[in-house]
Formats: structure tokens, sequence, C-alpha cells
């Protein structure tokens, strides 16, 4: 079969191209153009006109360079991206670019070397297209990103990190170095459960705050953590998950180290409970105060009655009646005297004391009162301050807790009196106790109370053994001895691993004997 005459081809070539310029001339979003070897351009479409400004008249002839910035024509860039295209065959390019008005834009350019049948470089084809809104977009997202980042790596307050979804950190701000003691290198990779107490890690609790987290959105909650050291802190964690396209990505974690307000909360309890004791046991002293007072001046009476029946009664039958009825009433009167003792109503007779003088000097006796299976040790400081008490209710309540620290070692045991100089600060005491004092800590090794029995433990008539085992008047005798001495009691146990009475007593402030402190005018017991 012949060829076609030339003639009959060149209609179908002269329409092929037609529809080709129509094409390129449609497109306005695109700058399509040709240029020579040399990179001046040769072809001009509108869509380039929009992008640059420059119509095709204005630019046909003129090298393209003139689109790029006087800081990449200096650096020879044009040149460059024409090598490339033509050693390449193609070369993709993007950057600053400058309309005629001297505006830049954000260009993505394509050129493509075109070569003819014998393979010599005859121009390059050129597709440039404007991509300043994306550019800025991304421009201001990664700006974001950078500010966010500045921002969560200057929290040094918060540990703020991010967890893969097994629960693995894979980001590490430097609040989370401040307060965990890990550096990023150091931390990211490893599970986060090692911030986790070991009794937290034993019931699996780092998988079930991610599991909540996953499950409900959000999880929070507080606890001990432990730092890199080993030390433990109380936190305040944050978990939320964090989802791209549905799918779990990871978690955002935050954690907060609030051990100073979990101290201050406390120490507000504490205080709270402090006060309520303090104000109970005021109540049932100034109630005991008025029951024993009223008693004693009944007992009084009574005696007075004994007496004048004595004197005129000679029967001896009646006589060892009256001598029963007496010693109830001596019984009644000792009573009264420790009731008044716990309501700070009895009268002292303060004198400067010794403390290692007289706790050796009672040594013997406190011995005495404990059991063959019970050791008694004494630990004094070597200059021990002297103190301003009454000698006789001193001795008592060394006795009155030497006795119930032998009731609490049934098995036997070691009793430790301790001495200490004490110097308190003006705001500092719970009892709110200022100056110099001496300090005893009354330590045994029994089976201690729990804290419901040691808040009433000092109570009047409060006891925990049996029916005629005890009077429930020791430690009552032993704490209102100390407040009107102008010192306090405290009581530090716990089930299982003994009992402390801690009695402090103020420093003498001069030598010889102190005046005697003034009782209230209640009456006096009968001895």
């Amino acid at each position: 079969m012949s060829p076609r005459p030339k003639n009959q081809e060149s209609p179908l070539l002269a329409a092929g191209e037609r529809s080709f310029r129509l094409l390129i001339d449609a497109v306005s979003d695109h700058a399509i153009y040709l240029l020579d070897p040399q990179g001046r351009i040769i072809t001009w479409n509108p869509g380039a006109e929009r992008t640059t400004g420059y119509l095709a008249d204005e630019v046909t002839g003129q090298d393209f360079s003139r689109f790029f910035t006087l800081e990449d024509q200096a650096a020879g860039r044009p040149g460059q991206v024409l090598a490339a295209a033509a050693a390449d065959g193609r070369c993709e390019d993007e950057g600053w670019q400058v309309r005629k008005d001297g505006s830049r834009f954000w260009a993505t350019t394509v050129l493509d070397a075109i070569r003819g049948e014998d393979g010599e470089l005859i121009g390059f084809a050129g597709i440039t297209r404007d991509f300043t809104e994306r550019k800025l977009a991304e421009d201001a997202l990664r700006a974001s990103e950078r500010q966010f980042r500045r921002l969560v790596q200057g929290v040094t307050d918060y540990a703020i990190f991010m967890l893969d979804p097994d629960g693995y950190v894979t980001s590490w701000n430097s609040g989370a170095a401040v307060l965990k003691g890990y550096r990023a290198d150091e931390i990211i990779g490893q599970h986060f459960s090692r911030f986790y107490t070991e009794e937290d890690r034993a019931i699996d609790q780092p998988a079930r705050a991610l599991a909540a987290a996953r499950e409900r959105g959000h999880f929070e909650k507080e606890g001990w953590r432990v730092r890199k050291d080993g030390s433990r802190f109380f936190a305040s964690v944050v978990i939320d998950p964090i989802h791209e396209n549905g799918q779990l990505v990871g978690f955002a974690k935050v954690t907060r180290d609030i051990t100073e307000r979990r101290q201050a909360q406390e120490a507000l309890e504490e205080a709270r409970e402090q006060l309520f004791q303090a104000q109970k046991m005021e109540a049932i002293g100034q109630l005991t105060g008025g029951v024993a007072h009223d008693f004693n001046n009944l007992l009084q009476a009574i005696s007075g009655c004994l007496q004048m029946v004595e004197r005129r009664v000679d029967d001896p039958r009646v006589r060892e009646i009256l001598v029963a009825g007496q010693q109830a009433i001596d019984r009644g009167a000792r009573l009264t005297q420790q009731l008044l003792a716990f309501a700070r109503r009895q009268p002292l007779h303060p004198e400067r004391i010794d403390i290692g003088t007289t706790l050796r000097a009672t040594s013997e006796l406190l011995a005495r009162s404990l059991r063959a299976d019970i050791r008694l040790k004494m630990e004094l400081e070597p200059d021990l301050w002297p103190i301003e008490a009454d000698p006789t209710q001193f001795e008592l309540a060394l006795l009155n807790l030497a006795v119930n620290a032998r009731d609490a070692m049934p098995d036997g045991g070691q009793l430790t009196i301790e001495g200490q100089n004490l110097s308190l600060a003006p705001g500092r005491d719970p009892d709110g106790l200022a100056g110099d004092f001496v300090r005893l800590r009354v330590i045994d090794t029994g089976t201690g109370m729990p804290a419901e029995v040691a808040a009433r433990a000092c109570e009047p008539f409060f006891t925990t053994k049996e029916v005629g085992k005890g009077s429930g008047l020791g430690l009552s005798q032993v704490y209102g001895f100390a407040r009107q001495s102008g010192g306090a009691v405290r009581i530090e146990t716990r089930p299982g691993a003994g009992t402390t009475i801690v009695l402090v007593l103020p420093r003498a402030q001069a030598a010889g004997h102190g005046a005697s402190l003034p009782a209230p005018d209640q009456g006096t017991a009968v001895a």
C-alpha cells in the first residue's frame, strides 16, 4: 500500500495542533511554556500570563531566569535547573519566583528536555504552578508546631510526653526530665510502666490505665510514682488517647507532682483532728472536773458523818463498819485525785527536777512494776535539762506509763525510756508549745493500738483491758499532769508495732524550787 500524499495528512495535523493549542490555552492554573536550549521563552499560555502577570509579547524571547529571585539568580540556580533537565531529561524544582509586579509566589516547576529525532536538544517544555497558599499554610502549620514544641518543652513543672499504642515512650519534654529524672535519650523507647511503683505493677495498673483511657476517651488518677533515683512522689496523672483517621496512634500523658499539695492537705486534716481532739478533751476535762469536785464534797460530808457516828457509838461491830466505810471514802478520794489530775484542777507543787537523777532513782521502782520477761533500758542525753514539775505526779506518771507498757507486752519485750532536749519555735508545734522542753519517749515493743483506740486512750475510764484489770485512769493522769505542767502528751502507735508515749515537759528556768502552780478554787480532795 502506497503512503498517503502529504497534502492529505496536513488537514489532520493542522486540526490536531489547533486542538492542542486550545487545550493549552484553556489551562489557566498552570503556566505552560516552551524554552529554547538557552532558556529563552518561545511560547506562553494564558495560565502563564495569569500566574506571572506577563503577557506573551512581553516575555517571548526573554530568558526564563527573570522569574527567579535575585538571590537565586546570583547563585546560578536558573542555569542549574536547565543543566539538570538536559542531563536527566527532567528536572523538578520548588522555590520562590517573582511576578511582573515584584511580588513573590511559591512555585513548583517541571522542566522536560525536548530532543529531535537525532537526539539533539532542541528546547524544554515547562510547567509551573502557584502553590503559595499551600506553602503559607504549611509554613504556618510548621511554625505552629514549632511554637507548640517550644511551649511543651518550656513547661518544666509538668511532665508532658507521648506513648505509642502499647505504652512505649515516643516523646519527652523538659518537664518530664525534671520531674522524673530521665533524659530523653534514656527513656524514649522504654515502657511507661517503669514510673509506677512495684505494688501498682503487681496489679497491672499501667495496662489498666491505658485500657481505661482507650475505652472512656480519658483517664485521670492520683497516686505514687517513682523517679529514676528510686524516690517516690505523689502525682496527678492524665492520659488521653490520640486517633488519626479513626485509628488509635498513641496516648498523650501529662503528669504533675502534687506531693506538696498532698502533704498540705494531710497537715490540714491532722490539724483539724488535733483541734477536734483538744476540744473533746477540754470538754471531757470540764465535765470530769465538775463531777470530781462535787463527788469530793460528797465524800467530805460522808466522812464527817462517819466521824460523828464513831464518836457516839461504842459497839465494836459498828466500828468495823465505820472503818470499812472510811476505807471506801479514801479510795474514792484517790479516784477524785486522778479525775482532778485529768481535768488539770489538782493542786501541783512544781520543783526543779533533775531528770537523769530522778529516772535512775525510780528505775528500781519501775523495774518492780514490770515482769521478769521485760527488760528496762534508759537512753538519756548526757546534758539533759532539768524540768519544772511536781515530783510526786511526775513519778506517778512514769509508773502509770510503765504499767501500761507491761500490760501491752504479755509475751515480754523491752521498755525503753529516752530523754532529749527539745527547743520549739513559736507556731511550729501542734500543741502550741514554744520554748525549751525535755522530751521523754517511753517506748514498748508490745501489741500497739489502732488509730481509733489511740484517739481515746487519754480519756478517763477508757480501757481495752478486761473488767477488773484496769481503771482507765493511767493515761488520763499522765495527760492531765503534762498539760497542767505546761507540756503535752502524744501517742505514736500502730497495731503490731508497739507504742511510744511522748511526754513533753517545760525546762526549769532557774535553780532551786519553783513557785507552786495555783490550783483552781475547786476544793481539796480527801487524802
